[in-house]
């Protein structure tokens, strides 16, 4: 019956004492983690909301983000740039506005101290703006840090956290994709603008020179043959030294298709000597076959009618290198004027890089719009001044709205749940009249009287006019709502069965334990009475035997008191306690079932052991929990003693552990780990709460709960927390 009651102290749901602290312990969790959620969704729109900006306002909104995100004390980037020049930093610091003062000084201060490597810096470093040592995390921007380097920092000392961790990774990411988007735009507009005036310098260089070649021509007529050789020597070189020194592929073309120059950047480009090419056909050598005809074609059709269609245009096209390969060009033909049937000069240029790039970006948006559609979230800016509202696609299929028709605030109105309307009115009046950030859970109510669940957040900036605008994020809940609904009614009914279950227990305990003091009154009183009848009355032994009958009735209360510290609610409370001393009462309450067990006991108990600080009956409740299922783990062994060993010890770093090492079937080693998972169990009857409740009790006290299979058969489970003098 004993049995009972300390499997019931092994589950969770059988432990009134430990379940309230493990759900409200678990309640935190999910706070926390809804909070790490939000603050993930407003990670992932960074690049969507960055899109048009450049890399200091990118890099702004993330310092800004971060800061308010995880309440960090310093969060400071160093932007590289393209071209050499001095890196752009910038920082965030919380309670001073003095940013670009402290983002000199914190960088100043980091490379003095710790290097010119993050990857290399340790975790704790001194702070570079006060007193004392602060946590910091350094990251990367870009996979081998091409862009720069993140650097946060907490003087908490239990910074960062796994999810903070997560975070400042996913924000690292996030960043350095949307600062990849705004160079690939800065870079693709330079090209654009270098080609442009490159053609139109090649064009007028060239045009200069056949002026200047027609004039010599006309001047060699009147002068003499000395002077002709001369000057045309001199325009020669003069074309020559444009043509070699280009950066652009430069092929020029007769009327009949035929190349008449092919410059070096050219052979480089394309493969074949300029030798090879002159007077070859154009599409024979350059343009894929699938587009000989229609460039054929198009040249016969200027040449008949004057049409210009691709003449002064860029084009991006197909061509062909002498090994075969085809590769993306983008092309501006132009027509020299000379008299005489045409011909013309086409500049080309490699875009084989930029096309990927694209192509990265592309797939990149294509990523990030598939998460944003996963995870049932849209992003919009909202103009204040003029109630301007920009909607992502994602969005319109939540508020179910028509996406050709335009968002406004009275159209959304329509769409609120009548209950929350005066809180979102509230929320949109905040806002327009404080300009902070704001976050807020509502409900929709649609057409069909479905209801959704929504989260929005927003961030409020301002433009060089001090106009004020918030780019944000709005996401569907509802699935998340529902499922935690369903888990508080699930934990509901898990308390009530665990209520009726240990209220089973204690009575089957009590009746047990109390059973044997209590034959021993019966058998004491019946006694006192028949020497108290003898004649004469034996009044020493009468009153010898309502000593002993004295002494069983105390240990009957002491048995109910000791098993109601197991049983009773009460908050926990933090004193020093004596291990050895709380491990030996649980040993006595213990002994009449390991005894039945056939559990031979060996404490190991270090009389020199120091206090520690926490709860005396929780720290109970996981000795017992250890040692009923070291118990059970022996309860089937025959060939070898069924021996228990308790130990107690101090370590070299302040804490006391405790051992409890049996001689059972043992564990798996891929069960290690999981042995604390909740409803993880080896035990055919076991619901696998206790040992998870166990490591909570013990983490709560700052210590660590683990396992290892012995060498031999059995396993020991060890706990260690803090001294009281390291507490």
């Amino acid at each position: 019956m004993l049995a009972g009651y300390f499997r019931a102290l092994c589950d969770k749901p059988r432990l009134p004492s430990g379940m309230q602290a493990q759900l409200e312990h678990l309640s935190e969790e999910i706070t926390r983690l809804q909070r790490y959620i939000n603050n993930l969704e407003g990670i992932l729109a960074l690049p969507a909301l960055c899109s048009d900006g450049q890399p200091p306002q990118i890099v702004g909104t993330l310092l800004d983000a971060l800061l308010d995100f995880l309440s960090l004390d310093i969060v400071y980037v160093r932007l590289k740039n393209q071209d050499g020049a001095e890196p752009v930093e910038m920082a965030r610091v919380m309670r001073s506005p003095e940013s670009t003062t402290h983002a000199k000084l914190i960088g100043q201060e980091f490379r003095f101290w710790l290097g010119h490597d993050p990857q290399q810096w340790p975790r704790l470093v001194r702070n570079p703006l006060e007193d004392g040592n602060i946590a910091i995390v350094p990251l990367r921007l870009g996979l081998q840090g091409e862009l720069g380097e993140l650097v946060a920092g907490a003087q908490r000392p239990d910074f960062p956290r796994q999810a903070e961790s997560v975070l400042l990774n996913v924000a690292a990411q996030h960043a350095a994709l949307a600062l990849q988007q705004a160079r690939l735009l800065s870079e693709q507009k330079r090209a654009a603008d270098e080609l442009d005036q490159r053609i139109a310098q090649r064009t007028a260089e060239l045009a200069a020179a056949n002026e200047e070649f027609k004039k010599q021509l006309a001047e060699r007529r009147e002068g003499t043959a000395h002077h002709e050789e001369k000057d045309l020597k001199r325009s020669e070189a003069r074309n020559a030294a444009i043509l070699d020194s280009a950066l652009d592929c430069i092929v020029t073309m007769d009327h009949e298709g035929r190349v008449t120059e092919f410059n070096p950047a050219a052979e480089r480009t394309f493969g074949y000597r300029r030798q090879e090419v002159l007077g070859r056909a154009l599409a024979d050598i350059m343009i894929p076959p699938s587009l000989r005809e229609h460039h054929k074609r198009g040249l016969a059709r200027y040449l008949a009618t004057g049409d210009e269609r691709v003449l002064g245009k860029r084009l991006e096209l197909t061509a062909t290198r002498a090994d075969g390969t085809e590769f993306p060009v983008e092309l501006a033909i132009t027509r020299i004027s000379l008299d005489g049937p045409p011909s013309f000069t086409g500049y080309v240029r490699d875009i084989t890089e930029r096309k990927r790039s694209e192509e990265d970006l592309r797939r990149s948006k294509a990523f990030l719009a598939q998460a944003l559609h996963i995870s049932s979230t849209g992003s919009f800016s909202w103009r204040v001044a003029t109630n301007e509202m920009t909607w992502s696609e994602h969005l319109h299929p939540i508020f179910e709205l028509d996406p050709h028709a335009p968002v406004t605030l009275d159209l959304i109105r329509t769409r609120v749940h009548p209950e929350d309307l005066s809180v979102v009115n509230d929320i949109f009046d905040a806002a327009t009249r404080d300009g902070g950030d704001f976050d807020y859970s509502f409900r929709l109510l649609l057409p069909g009287r479905s209801i959704k669940y929504l989260h929005m957040i927003a961030h409020g900036t301002r433009d060089e006019a001090g106009r004020l605008e918030y780019i944000g994020a709005i996401q569907d809940v509802t699935e998340r709502r529902r499922a935690e609904e369903a888990l508080v009614n699930a934990r509901s009914e898990l308390a009530r069965v665990a209520r009726i279950t240990s209220m089973g227990a204690l009575a089957a305990s009590i009746a047990h334990e109390v059973n044997q003091p209590l034959a021993g009154i019966l058998t004491n009183a019946n006694t006192c009475l028949r020497m108290l009848a003898a004649d004469p009355p034996n009044v020493d032994g009468a009153r010898e035997t309502a000593r002993r009958t004295i002494r069983d009735g105390n240990r009957a209360c002491d048995v109910i008191t000791r098993l109601r510290t197991f049983f009773v609610k009460k908050s926990s409370t933090t004193e020093p306690v004596d291990l050895n001393e709380a491990t030996r009462e649980v040993i006595a309450l213990s002994l009449s079932q390991l005894q039945r067990s056939g559990v031979v006991l060996r404490p190991e108990l270090d009389e020199e052991l120091p206090p520690v600080a926490g709860d005396r009956v929780q720290l109970q409740q996981v000795v017992l929990n250890l040692l009923l299922n070291a118990a059970d783990a022996m309860s089937d062994i025959e060939d070898h003693p069924r021996q228990l060993v308790i130990r107690t010890e101090r370590t070299e770093d302040n804490h006391v552990r405790l051992t409890m090492q049996d001689a059972g079937v043992g564990i798996a080693s891929q069960d290690v780990e999981r042995l604390f998972e909740p409803f993880f169990s080896t035990k055919s009857g076991g619901m696998g709460i206790g040992l998870s409740v166990s490591r909570s009790i013990i983490e709560s006290h700052r210590g660590r709960l683990w396992a290892v299979p012995n060498d031999g058969p059995g396993a020991t489970f060890s706990f260690s927390i803090p001294s009281g003098l390291s507490a």
